[in-house]
C-alpha cells in the first residue's frame, strides 16, 4: 500500500485547511485509516482514525482536535480526508496518513498502521 498525502500549506488561526490521502491498495474498503501529525521536537501523534465502512467501529479523534478537525472517506477514490477547522498555531506539525488492517484496540496507536506517507506540512501564524 502507498500513500500520498496532500493539502498542506500556509494558514492563519482561524481558517481551515482539507488534507487529502490517495491510497494505492486494491483493498482499500477493508483498510482502517488514520492521521497523525508530528511537531519539530515531539513525538508523532495521533490526531483520527476512521475504520472501514462495512465495520460498525469507531471514528476517533484526539482531545486536542475533537470538534475542530473532521476524518471521512471515499473508496470509490480511495481516499480519506481530514478537514481542519479553527486552526490554531499549535496544530503546526508535518501530517501522515497511515493504514491499517484488522481489528483492535490500538488504532491510536503509530504502531497498529503499517503503512505511512510521506507527509505534508502544515503551518498555522497567528
Amino acid at each position: 500500500v502507498q500513500l500520498q498525502a496532500s493539502g498542506g500549506g500556509l494558514v492563519q488561526a482561524g481558517d481551515s485547511l482539507r488534507l487529502s490521502c490517495t491510497a494505492s491498495a486494491h483493498r482499500f474498503s477493508i483498510l482502517r485509516m488514520g492521521w497523525f501529525r508530528q511537531a519539530p521536537g515531539k513525538e508523532r501523534e495521533f490526531v483520527a482514525t476512521i475504520p472501514p465502512i462495512t465495520w460498525s467501529g469507531t471514528i476517533d479523534y484526539a482531545d486536542s482536535v475533537n470538534g475542530r478537525f473532521i476524518i471521512s472517506r471515499d473508496d470509490a477514490t480511495n481516499t480519506v480526508y481530514l478537514q481542519m477547522n479553527n486552526l490554531k498555531p499549535e496544530d503546526t506539525a508535518v501530517y501522515y496518513c497511515a493504514a491499517g488492517m484488522g481489528a483492535s484496540t490500538s488504532y491510536r496507536h503509530y504502531r497498529y498502521y503499517g503503512h505511512w506517507g510521506q507527509g505534508t506540512l502544515v503551518t498555522v501564524s497567528s
